[in-house]
């Protein structure tokens, strides 16, 4: 009886080669916004200590509650729990305050990673997904919220789809405010109590304002006639908003004000922010995010004004893939290497063809260059240059190495050049900078 096939875990998927091209631009067009706005890259472990986030996200979140992949460290005498993260920024502030990298300083951080998070897979979510994230630490203004947005719209439009994102704001306020707010809401869903659906029964008492989050029409509707938070707010935070709004005005990004959007994490405060889109359906988050003025200190460092944003990068490649065809897998050989094999004089054909395409790369190291090995029939050959899109084809044979020549043909065209080998690289060179 043959033995099952071992298959990815479910929500957990490969990134075939016919993909990874998609995903290796999205990267560099994000690293390269990034570093434009002055920004560094920090790397942090993909397992923390199980109470870094306990701490961070909160008890009573689904994702700590229901979410979280933990485990007892192996062969330690203290059981300590470990947790595959399940989001990023709890790690980037605890790795600021073990390194001294917060208190009275400014930070400017960027990352890309994986994170985890057990939850029913559906297209754009999955049990396993990628994280591009941004934290600004000792920046207290308005200021900061605003260029986050800025860079993110700057980012939709050099992926082509700014067209189909919209942006939703709000404030939550001060620790105190919200807490004056939870009363009133809490006070208004018990007369409701019978109409809410088990979800915000459950939430009701221990994270209200995830109710007003809720997907369920019928609580919307119930909803509309609840107190609302921005009447709780404390005047720093309205000031801090209205200067927000300002700001975003005069740069010309186009908002709504949502007064239900609290986002899932206890940690933030004050601003909050979503980018959106109708275009895949229920998955319509991009991008979110806000700030988190507390966290520092609440993970024992100093108090340090914090924030930032999350990008789920399936669902932005997902977008991408919806809308927009600018980035279509462009994964094509630009010069494909051909010998006969044989050897000629004492010189190896194939030796040849490889130290031509090592002085190719020396010149053109951004372009892609294969060397062909196996089969010396150049029908064969030639097929599989097509197969890969090459646009040259280097060929090297037995007249080739008698003459120290080699011969370059462009694919498209069929024009043919017999070339000094030492000149081949820049040929090619000319070649292809000239299409």
């Amino acid at each position: 009886m043959a033995e099952k096939k071992i298959q990815a875990i479910r929500g957990m998927n490969d990134l075939l080669p016919t993909e990874s091209y998609l995903w290796q631009q999205v990267e560099k067009t994000v690293k390269t916004i990034l570093n434009s706005y002055g920004y560094n890259e920090i790397r942090t472990p993909i397992v923390e200590a199980t109470g870094l986030f306990q701490r961070a996200v909160g008890e009573v979140t689904d994702i700590v509650e229901k979410e979280m992949y933990t485990f007892n460290a192996r062969n330690d005498k203290d059981k300590e729990s470990l947790t595959l993260r399940p989001e990023l920024t709890a790690g980037c502030v605890r790795a600021g305050i073990e390194h001294g990298l917060l208190y009275n300083q400014e930070q400017r951080l960027w990352y890309f990673g994986p994170a985890f998070r057990y939850e029913k897979p559906q297209k754009g979510r999955y049990r396993q997904f990628h994280q591009f994230g941004v934290e600004v630490f000792g920046i207290e203004g308005p200021d900061i919220d605003a260029e986050l947005i800025l860079l993110t719209a700057r980012l939709w439009q050099a992926l082509g789809i700014a067209e189909h994102t919209s942006l939703e704001l709000n404030s939550i306020g001060s620790l105190e405010a919200r807490a004056d707010y939870k009363k009133a809401l809490v006070a208004y869903l018990e007369e409701h109590k019978d109409a809410l659906d088990e979800d915000c029964k459950r939430r009701m008492y221990s994270n209200p304002l995830r109710v007003l989050d809720s997907k369920n029409a019928d609580v919307q509707t119930i909803l509309n006639n609840a107190p609302k938070l921005f009447d709780y707010l404390d005047a720093e935070s309205k000031t801090h908003f209205a200067g927000l709004c300002q700001l975003l005005d005069s740069a010309g990004i186009k908002y709504k004000i949502n007064q239900r959007l609290v986002r899932g994490l206890d940690y933030y405060n004050r601003t909050v922010f979503e980018w959106v889109t109708s275009s895949l359906g229920a998955q319509g988050t991009v991008c979110g995010g806000g700030r988190y003025d507390g966290l520092v200190s609440q993970l024992g460092g100093q108090a340090t004004p914090g924030v930032g944003f999350a990008i789920g990068a399936e669902r932005l490649i997902l977008l991408i893939q919806t809308v927009n065809n600018q980035l279509e897998n462009d994964n094509n050989i630009d010069v494909y290497m051909i010998s006969s094999g044989e050897l000629v004089n004492g010189q190896n054909t194939t030796a040849i063809a490889q130290q031509l395409a090592e002085r190719i790369r020396d010149i053109m190291p951004n372009k892609r260059i294969m060397t062909h090995y196996g089969s010396t029939n150049f029908k064969k050959q030639f097929s599989k240059a097509d197969k890969y899109g090459a646009k040259l084809a280097v060929i090297i044979g037995g007249n080739e190495v008698l003459e120290n020549k080699a011969m370059i043909k462009e694919l498209q065209t069929g024009n043919q050049y017999a070339i000094e080998q030492d000149l081949v690289a820049q040929k090619c060179l000319e070649i292809l900078e000239g299409e």
